[in-house]
């Protein structure tokens, strides 16, 4: 017989809990073993005042903020809709049934005052890198950096010429931003070339057409990684050129040793960090093994000798040419103790004009010019440990398992939606990198340490 839905006979009294309507297998109840916000308020504390109504609940706004990022929910307005409606994201934010949701305002009033002035936002990240190292997730041997353009929250259609563009009279706080970062090494002072085009919403932001396709205004957010279980050691936002993010580099390093004090044995790397200079400051002021390609462009397509037909002898500081003549970086013994460190860092070695006009194969070393010439990188010693790196099997290791922070690039765009930037200006994308890696670190802690199996309470 078919049953009926009684409802003439409402109960008078209802028992409800929130704890036993929240799955045992729910992403949120595995990520909230990791959290741990008992010190957020002592941190935020100088930045209140001690009279006037109490605030919303910084933790309340935080753990928002990590329901938002850890589920791809990018809006704050659908945020505060979200959680007002779903159980879960009540049990997270330990809300209850009537506890009463902040307006999406709160965040950016927070966000532009005190979490950018208390750091709180890179303090949550730290702590989950903590928790990881405690919880064995990080090995400490090998790491890996690169770097992912993310799309900055300005229209193409709205841009100018980079050198006639000038700060408005009432600039946004983008702008102030922008204009507070031009000396800085991970934005305006990454390169002195102008810019194409600069945005008028978010001058920050670059114009690049890296890519391959369209052109667009973009950031980049730079990836530590441990290569153990591709844990985010740290994260850097920088201008999207590449000399900003050779530069994240050593400040996630730096950074990484004085926080945690761990130190990679190796680093693994694509070739755009190759150059001379970085691969010099890992292998010399470091220690580091740079899994790394070289960077190099000797390489010649006229069918002329390369560089590396030249044997280098680095007893006697010569090349010996394959017709058997020496190249010296000088011929005369009086101009050895009057050289200079090279400005551009290349050392010139040269053969005698004499000895290339008498050489059978000039027409293919030199055909253009009275005699051959080599440069050598002043960091060449660097480099050569670089090649002779990439003949071994921790280098196709590493090379290997380089391709885990592209995965985690990956993960961040097409799962937590990620793929262009809600906040602008420096200080907005920083926000955002930053509790896109929490996240990311917390999402590693759900699924690589399973919860405890135990009854839900009734």
């Amino acid at each position: 017989m078919m049953g009926e839905r009684q409802s003439d006979q409402p109960e008078l009294f209802y028992g409800f809990s929130l704890e036993r309507h929240v799955p045992a297998d729910h992403l949120l109840r595995s990520i909230d073993r990791f959290v741990d916000l008992g010190a957020i308020r002592a941190q935020l504390r100088p930045f209140y005042s001690d009279t006037g109504r109490p605030s919303v609940d910084p933790e309340l706004m935080i753990r928002m903020l990590i329901i938002g990022y850890c589920l791809g929910i990018r809006s704050e307005r659908r945020l505060c809709d979200e959680v007002h409606l779903n159980l879960a994201y009540r049990w997270f934010c330990r809300l209850g049934l009537e506890g009463a949701v902040p307006d999406h305002s709160t965040f950016s009033k927070n966000r532009h005052g005190r979490f950018r002035e208390s750091d709180l936002l890179r303090k949550l990240f730290e702590e989950t890198v903590a928790r990881c190292i405690a919880e064995g997730l990080v090995g400490g041997e090998g790491f890996a950096v690169d770097a992912s353009m993310i799309k900055a929250d300005a229209n193409r259609q709205n841009a100018m010429p980079g050198d006639e563009w000038e700060p408005p009279e009432d600039p946004g706080h983008a702008v102030r931003e922008y204009l507070a970062v031009l000396d800085e090494a991970a934005f305006g002072g990454a390169t002195p070339v102008v810019p194409k085009l600069i945005s008028a919403a978010d001058p920050a932001s670059r114009w690049t057409g890296a890519n391959g396709g369209l052109a667009f205004f973009a950031y980049c957010t730079n990836y530590l990684i441990d290569l153990k279980h591709a844990v985010i050691m740290d994260v850097e936002a920088t201008t999207a050129v590449r000399q900003a993010e050779v530069t994240a580099q050593r400040v996630m390093l730096d950074r990484t040793q004085e926080r945690f004090g761990i130190w990679p044995e190796r680093l693994a790397a694509d070739a755009g960090y190759g150059d001379a200079a970085n691969l010099a400051w890992l292998v010399h002021a470091k220690g580091i093994e740079p899994h790394i390609p070289v960077f190099d462009k000797s390489a010649r397509s006229d069918g002329t000798f390369e560089r590396s037909d030249f044997a280098y002898d680095a007893r006697r500081d010569v090349y010996t040419c394959p017709g058997g003549e020496e190249l010296r970086r000088y011929w005369h013994e009086g101009r050895a103790a009057k050289e200079q460190p090279p400005v551009d860092g290349l050392y010139k070695y040269r053969a005698r004009k004499a000895a290339c006009d008498a050489c059978g194969l000039k027409s293919r070393c030199c055909p253009n010019g009275p005699h051959r010439k080599i440069l050598r990188s002043i960091h060449e010693g660097a480099r050569d440990l670089a090649r002779d790196l990439s003949v071994t099997d921790a280098y196709l290791t590493s090379r290997r398992e380089r391709k885990k922070v592209e995965m985690l690039f990956a993960h961040l765009k097409r799962i937590l939606k990620l793929d262009r930037l809600r906040l602008r200006g420096p200080n907005g994308a920083k926000d955002e990198f930053l509790l896109a890696a929490t996240a990311q670190n917390l999402r590693k802690l759900a699924k690589l340490i399973p919860i405890p199996t135990q009854p839900v309470p009734a």
